[in-house]
Formats: structure tokens, C-alpha cells, sequence
């Protein structure tokens, strides 16, 4: 609850105090902005129903008051008066320190390392999942914290991961379609349909967008070797920077190239960086993919030895085992990765047997879509 409101700089921001002992300073022209009335939001989708041409651009506060813990402001000059709960403001108050160093990421983000995922990796059984809101809500969460889960329980047949991508949104078709085969081929278009290993990466970098979750379903699996292994670029990040920050630098400053021509009649081509920050220094995702890459030319003449010397070494981390997870998927299992940040890899395996996996790409949207409305439904309903 609120315990106090200042008005200051002649009504254009306030300052307010919780219980709590916090405090917080608001601009006039944000909160008219953002009021939450029904005639400048719509109670339907919660819309805006105005721009921002219609708030006037002299708007100030002429009166401040806590009212039930709440907050009533009386707009100028508007002459409008709008009512704002305590943990609304407080939830989305922005009145806090900045200074973070560039590759922070959300507290609802958790890095992991193969110390603490290896025995304790996030999954759900699909018919549990299927029926009941809280064990899918507990698995999309997963996802959404640590970019990665498993599912078991699937049925051991083709396109039974269209069955896991409809629990929370929906199939991102590419050239390879709604789904793609990954078994031993010969003469394949792609690696992945060979027996060989495969490096860490992430799929699809020469895509824009890039598809934002994988999916990979086991239908069937009798070889020898062939496990899948999955490592957090997060935390290989994080790793780079905190021993190298100038590498670090020169990874999240500068574009890469990536690209694929490996089908008649495409030729798809990014340009993004393997590390990419946002505008306040957000870790946003990670690219990498060494069988993609491009020349990379938007590198200066004088940095690129020293970019060359950075990518090494995160491929490098990226390889080292201390960073990796790994499991055999046996069949009727699957495991979805955040593909702008979790990479996933394959360990060679013999040509007996057979190893037949399924993938398909969807995207993080609907995803935390689907994520916030259980989440919504379930404390309503604990309400």
C-alpha cells in the first residue's frame, strides 16, 4: 500500500512511498498515458483507446492523494481525474538504477552450467501436461527460465511433436516444412541427417527472424552413442565476458553473417551478431552455428584478428564440457530449446540400430502467451 505522494517539479512527476519502505518517482505525462479508465483503455483488451496526440503536451498533476493505499491523481488540464492501485505503479515503476553492465538478463532468467542441470532437468509427462493447467504451466516456465525441458510420454509416432507445440501455440513452417526428419541419409541436403556428430549450435541463423524454440521428438532410437546434448549461451556468455570482456565486446558490437543455399531455389541470408544486446545491454540471444557462417565483412580491418581470437575462444567454452548437459532420448520422449539461446548438439553414433528423430521450429510468443494466461486462470481460480 501506498503510505505517501509528493507532487513535484510544479506537477510534472510525483513521488511516491510504499509500506514497504520503497519510493518511486513518476512522470504526469506517463501515467496520463498510461491510465487505466475505461475511456483511455478499452476493458475488453485492455487497448489503448487514445494516441499519444491526444494527451495534452502541458500535462501536469493538479492534485496528488492517497486514497485506501491507492493512488487518485487529478489531471491538467484536463481536469481528469484517474485512480491507480499501489501494486500496479509499483510493478511497473522504472524511477531504479541503470547501471547495469551490458549482458544482464531478466531475474527471471537462470543460467545454468552442467554442475546444476545435469540431475535435475526440468520435464513433464505429456499426458500430465495434457490435462491439467498446472503441470503445462510449470513446464512452459521451465522453457521461459531455463530455456530448456523435457517431455516424456509422447506416443512413438511421426508427428506426434505437433502434439507439444499445440499446448501452447503454434507450428513456425519453413522450406523444410511443418516438421523435418532427422535420420541417416544418403546424400542429405543437411549434416543433420547424417551420422556424424554435431557441434553445439543454434538452428536457423540465417533466418530473420530466427524460429525462437525447437522441438525434437524421438520415434525411435537403437544405436550406439547419438546423444543429445544442449548447453546455455547464457551462461557461456556470461563466461566470455567475465574472462575476456573485450572479446565479449567485439562479439556483441559487430555483425556475422550466416547463410544457406543447401535447397534448389533458396538462398536464405542474416546479419546479426553471435551475441546480440539490447539498446540498454540486455542479453537478447545468442547465433552460432559454424556450418552457416558466412564470411563474416562488417568486422574492421584492425579488429578482425582480435574478433577471430573472440569467436575461438567462445567456441571453445561453447565445447567445454563443464557447460554441457547431455541425455539419450529414447522413444516417446522430446525436449524443446529457446533457440536465441539454448544450443543443442548431437554425439556421432554407429550405423546399426536405427535413430529416427523428428524436429519443428515455433516461436517464444505464444508460448508466454500461453504461459501468462495459466498463470492468470490459476491464481484467479486460487482466489
Amino acid at each position: 500500500m501506498l503510505t505517501k505522494v509528493t507532487v513535484e517539479d510544479e506537477g510534472q512527476t510525483i513521488r511516491l512511498n510504499w509500506t514497504d519502505g520503497s519510493a518511486a518517482r513518476f512522470h504526469a505525462v506517463w501515467l496520463r498515458d498510461n491510465a487505466l479508465d475505461e475511456k483511455t483503455r478499452s476493458p475488453g483488451n485492455n487497448q489503448r483507446l487514445i494516441t499519444i496526440l491526444d494527451v495534452p503536451a502541458d500535462t501536469r498533476i493538479g492534485e496528488a492523494a492517497v486514497a485506501g493505499g491507492d493512488l487518485s491523481l487529478r489531471f491538467l488540464p484536463e481536469d481528469k481525474t484517474v485512480r491507480f492501485s499501489a501494486a500496479w505503479l509499483a510493478a511497473h515503476a522504472y524511477d531504479r538504477d541503470v547501471s547495469r553492465r551490458p549482458g544482464w538478463t531478466d531475474d527471471g532468467i537462470e543460467r545454468w552450467t552442467r554442475d546444476t542441470m545435469q540431475h535435475a532437468l526440468p520435464r513433464a509427462g505429456f499426458g500430465a501436461a495434457s490435462v491439467r493447467g498446472l503441470v503445462l504451466r510449470d513446464w512452459l516456465a521451465a522453457v521461459h527460465r531455463s530455456g530448456f525441458a523435457v517431455m516424456d510420454g509422447l506416443p512413438a509416432e511421426s508427428g506426434a511433436l505437433l502434439k507439444v507445440v499445440d499446448m501452447f501455440g503454434y507450428v513456425r513452417e519453413t522450406n523444410y516444412g511443418r516438421w523435418f526428419e532427422v535420420r541417416a541419409e544418403v546424400n542429405p541436403n543437411n549434416l543433420a541427417y547424417t551420422n556424424l556428430g554435431l557441434q553445439a549450435h543454434t538452428d536457423n541463423p540465417y533466418r530473420d527472424p530466427v524460429p525462437t524454440l525447437q522441438i525434437l521428438a524421438c520415434v525411435e532410437n537403437t544405436v550406439e552413442g547419438g546423444e543429445s546434448s544442449v548447453v546455455d549461451g547464457f551462461s557461456v556468455a556470461a563466461a566470455l565476458q567475465d574472462e575476456d570482456p573485450e572479446g565479449f565486446r567485439l562479439l556483441s558490437s559487430h555483425a556475422a553473417r550466416f547463410e544457406y543455399v543447401g535447397s534448389a531455389g533458396v538462398r536464405l541470408r542474416s546479419k546479426r551478431p553471435m551475441i546480440e544486446l539490447g539498446p540498454d545491454g540486455e542479453l537478447i540471444a545468442i547465433r552460432f552455428n559454424n556450418r552457416s557462417l558466412a564470411p563474416v565483412v562488417d568486422v574492421p580491418f584492425d579488429d578482425m584478428a582480435a574478433f577471430y581470437r573472440a569467436y575461438r575462444r567462445f567456441a571453445e567454452l561453447i565445447e567445454d564440457p563443464s557447460f554441457e548437459v547431455s541425455f539419450k532420448l529414447e522413444a516417446g520422449q522430446a525436449f524443446i530449446v529457446d533457440n536465441t539461446r539454448v544450443m543443442h548438439a548431437r554425439r556421432a553414433f554407429s550405423g546399426s540400430g536405427k535413430r529416427w528423430l523428428q524436429g519443428c521450429y515455433a516461436d517464444k510468443d505464444g508460448l508466454l502467451s500461453t504461459l501468462a494466461a495459466l498463470q492468470e486462470n490459476l491464481k484467479e481460480a486460487a482466489e
